[in-house]
């Protein structure tokens, strides 16, 4: 009996292995059959490898200035020209991307453990506890979120966490929102009831139970949210508000070239190529990742 007891239990994981490598392999093959989403991938991927090895990839150093070579146009030397201190505009762009995409990590970040946290337990115990968490949450939706960035950002100063901080405040409500519903869907399954059962704390269901099956919403909502993020970043620094000169930020490295954009069009043109660039490759990736990790996309 033992053994047959035995035989089956491992029959049971066999199969739940194969069934988990069968959805993963669904899963790809899906996200496959959206070129833009692939073409979004590559894309993020080359971005952030040069963001991380910017040191190796830049041409030259970021805050070198060389005014008898100001406003150089693209050449062999300089690929993308130089700026107004004759510093080399692929290189600041190189090592401004590595900050705008640190910024938004951080940012979204902030927002998902903050929201998360706020939402799933809102959404677990329910009740006055959820009816407040969900108001405060509208009221902070009903303030534009780039307005209420500047808002923060100018009582805190400018500053990489700062940065981060301001833009994650407007990110916490739609974070709540999405773990809220996501969590009034699991918490009476049967794999929660059972856990329950067993006489686990009502934490230790939210985050061993429930959390591990909310990462598919998560992940296509934090894929969206970077691309908003360094939409923001580049918005905070461009008025004046986000990563201050001289250190290199997209943003930063499009205003510094207003003054000049009837006179030296690279200066400007570049720095807004690399921002939408990178915000769409992100919104793409979310909406292939959405469509792929969408069970009814099954076919």
């Amino acid at each position: 009996m033992s053994s047959v007891t035995q035989a089956d239990i491992q029959t049971g994981n066999s199969g739940t292995r194969l069934k988990r490598k069968s959805n993963f392999s669904g899963i790809c093959k899906r996200f496959c059959r959206n070129k833009m989403a692939v073409v979004s991938l590559v894309v993020i991927v080359l971005l952030v490898l040069i963001a991380i090895f910017a040191d190796f990839v830049a041409p030259y150093d970021y805050a070198k200035q060389d005014i008898a070579n100001r406003f150089l146009m693209p050449c062999l030397a300089h690929p993308l020209g130089t700026d107004n201190f004759g510093r080399d505009l692929l290189s600041r762009i190189i090592y401004g991307g590595r900050i705008s995409l640190l910024v938004a990590i951080m940012s979204v970040a902030i927002s998902l453990v903050c929201g998360g946290f706020l939402g799933a337990t809102a959404g677990y115990f329910g009740g006055r506890y959820e009816s407040i968490v969900m108001r405060i949450m509208d009221i902070i939706m009903a303030i534009p979120a780039f307005l209420l960035a500047v808002s923060i950002s100018s009582m805190l100063g400018s500053g990489l966490q700062n940065t981060a901080l301001a833009i994650a405040v407007g990110g916490i409500p739609s974070s709540a929102r999405m773990l809220r519903a996501t969590v009034l869907q699991l918490k009476d399954q049967q794999f929660t009831e059972a856990a329950r059962a067993m006489g686990n704390s009502d934490m230790a269901i939210i985050f061993k139970h429930i959390l591990p099956n909310t990462l598919s919403p998560i992940l296509v909502d934090c894929t969206l949210k970077i691309g908003m993020s360094i939409l923001q970043i580049s918005g905070l620094s461009f008025v004046g508000l986000g990563v201050q000169p001289p250190t290199p930020e997209w943003g930063s490295i499009l205003a510094g070239g207003r003054e000049y954009i009837r006179d030296f069009w690279p200066l400007s043109t570049f720095p807004g190529i690399a921002i939408v660039m990178a915000m769409c490759a992100f919104n793409l990736l979310g909406d292939g990742l959405r469509d792929a990790l969408d069970p009814r996309m099954k076919r």
